[in-house]
């Protein structure tokens, strides 16, 4: 008899396991879950609902396990054809990028010197390219275009184009309604600058020779940078870290198109609901990191290696973090900090902007684009990344409010405006919180010193902490070394406190809810639960989102706490890494997980 254990974020897996085990087994039993064609799981039911009637055209063309390959092979005589399907994936690059949160430096990191703490997270992008065809054509040689397709199963959209192979420009193939700018502008500057590259070395023929066999690019966005609550309330689900779970990963994506009065509206495009970790930053990374290293421009630090190697390999892509961030920029139509794309590049970190000056040339319409990258390249480059993160047995936590969203550009506009209207006032309030967040980021660095050098006490005033409110941490420490570290921890709560009130007079002057009444008083109620260390609005603030910074093992409990008054808990957390090299399509590692929960009797 065989059993089969299914695991709970089984993608698209769930389908091809099916296919395979059918084909060899003829009575199948199945642990726990529904009964669906005789065949039961342990996703739930629900889930099915979210599914859609029919497979969509790009979906199907997009599945892992090919079908016509596989007949194809599978009738084969001639190992060629073997040789050249192995050719095409051992070509497969597979790149990933983190979303962020920054969780100090709000509105002040829009300008130098003034630096923000930013943290990477788990939730990533992945941008897979390999080649459109298996082969060179042979009269290759006389084109001046190639093709270039772009897929995204989680929205069912596929965009087709021409290449320009001297220009770099893309020219769209299919319909206007599937194309993203993001995409599009990272493709275009990426292949820009590998053409740079290869021209100054003089071999621009090896470029075109991979090129002219075309682009497949796919998309992938971890669950985590779109917002489930709506489908979770619409089934009377629980506002829970272990709802979500339940979600396959890479779940399909459905669109937000509720106007402002709650009715339909057909007059603007849908927009997909969104979680605020940066999936534009994030997705235009992973698909520059994924290009410059399909074209041997640069070498990508492998998702397994330690941070310490990181660092050592982050010389190796600051072409990436130009690239993106230049592609990123003309993308939205505005110059932003960077803080966003410098995470997706270099993980957690102490961010200060680059001067604007950098990117003149490519706000000119109607550029030759290598003379665009060229001047980006040779530009002066003075952003500053020094590396932060956490200190340890600290847990990043975020919650989705659910009681509307903000417009981040809006907000900054408005508090731009205050700025020039009221220039005294603002900038009293200005060197305030410069002041604050520096002696925030002090506190936190010196908790990690405290770490380094003193673990053993380190650890033990953690799992007290952890286990108490704050008012009894001091009353709890026995000697000066374990003072020191609660000293800190209160100092830390202290400038935390400062920030958010600073914030809250920038907002009122501003005329907008940098921290709105409501998520005030969850934030109060927050920094009063046992083992809180702070609490805030991320970035801009607003109502989409908070966050928390928990000591030891207090997550699970804030969570649920969270989770009580109407607050859905991400599964998000901290992950220090940026920009990475996969091992593989992310999607194949939920086929390994099911395969490898197979029980055969």
């Amino acid at each position: 008899m065989l059993i089969i254990i299914f695991h709970s974020r089984l993608g698209f897996a769930f389908h091809l396991l099916f296919h395979l085990l059918f084909s060899s087994f003829g009575s199948v039993a199945f642990a726990g879950g529904v009964e669906i064609a005789g065949v039961a799981s342990s996703a739930p039911s629900w889930l099915f609902d979210f599914a859609p009637a029919t497979t969509s055209t790009p979906d199907r063309k997009l599945r892992h396990f090919d079908r016509k390959q596989e007949r194809e092979l599978a009738g084969c005589e001639d190992s060629r054809l073997i040789n050249q399907y192995s050719r095409r994936k051992t070509m497969e690059v597979v790149a990933s990028a983190p979303g962020k949160v920054l969780i100090s430096g709000g509105y002040l990191i829009l300008e130098r010197p003034n630096a923000g703490l930013v943290l990477s997270t788990n939730a990533r992008f992945y941008a897979i390219v390999k080649p459109l065809y298996e082969e060179i054509k042979p009269e290759s040689w006389a084109w001046s275009w190639t093709d270039v397709k772009v897929s995204s199963p989680q929205l069912s959209r596929e965009a087709t184009y021409k290449l320009s192979l001297e220009k770099s420009t893309l020219h769209c193939t299919t319909s206007r309604n599937s194309v993203n700018p993001f995409v599009e502008h990272a493709v275009q500057y990426a292949v820009a600058a590998a053409r740079r590259n290869f021209v100054e070395k003089g071999k621009k023929d090896v470029l075109e020779k991979v090129l002219v066999q075309g682009l497949d690019i796919t998309i992938l966005g971890s669950n985590d940078f779109y917002s489930f609550r709506s489908q979770i309330e619409a089934h009377g689900l629980p506002l829970t870290r272990k709802t979500l779970a339940t979600f396959p990963s890479f779940f399909s994506i459905t669109f937000n198109t509720e106007g402002s009065n709650g009715t339909v509206s057909r007059s603007c495009k849908p927009e997909v609901a969104k979680t605020g970790l940066g999936s534009s930053a994030a997705m235009t990374t992973s698909v520059v990191a994924a290009l410059l290293h399909y074209f041997g421009v640069v070498k990508l630090p492998s998702s397994s290696i330690s941070l310490t190697e990181q660092v050592s390999a982050e010389l190796n892509i600051d072409m990436v973090h130009i690239i993106a961030q230049s592609a990123h920029c003309l993308a939205q139509g505005k110059i932003g900090s960077g803080f966003d794309v410098s995470a997706a590049v270099y993980g957690s970190q102490r961010y200060v902007r680059f001067s604007p000056s950098v990117l003149s040339s490519a706000q000119v319409g109607g550029s030759y684009m290598p003379d665009v990258i060229s001047d980006i390249l040779n530009a002066k480059w003075d952003h500053e990344a020094s590396r932060f993160s956490l200190p340890p047995l600290m847990t990043l936590l975020l919650g989705e409010p659910g009681s509307g969203g903000s417009s981040t550009p809006s907000m900054v506009g408005s508090v731009k405006q205050w700025q020039k209207s009221d220039t005294k006032n603002y900038l009293e309030t200005r060197t305030r919180l410069a002041d604050a967040n520096a002696k925030l980021e002090a506190q936190l660095n010196l908790l990690n010193k405290f770490a380094r050098e003193q673990w053993a006490i380190y650890e033990h005033i953690m799992g007290m902490c952890s286990n108490s409110a704050h008012e009894k941490w001091m009353e709890q420490v026995v000697d000066q070394f374990q003072e020191e570290i609660v000293k800190s921890l209160l100092g830390a709560r202290d400038y935390s406190f400062e920030i958010r009130f600073l914030m809250q007079q920038m907002g009122k002057a501003a005329g907008v809810p940098i921290e709105p009444e409501s998520q005030t008083q969850l934030l109060d109620s927050t920094m009063n639960m046992e083992g809180v260390l702070l609490a805030g609005v991320p970035g801009a603030g607003g109502f989409d989102a908070i966050f928390a910074i928990i000591i030891g093992e207090a997550t699970d409990a804030v969570a649920k706490a969270w989770s009580s008054v109407g607050v859905l808990p991400l599964l998000v957390k901290e992950d220090s890494h940026g920009v990475s090299l996969e091992a593989g399509d992310p999607r194949n590692s939920e086929l390994t997980s099911v395969i490898s929960s197979i029980k055969i009797n």
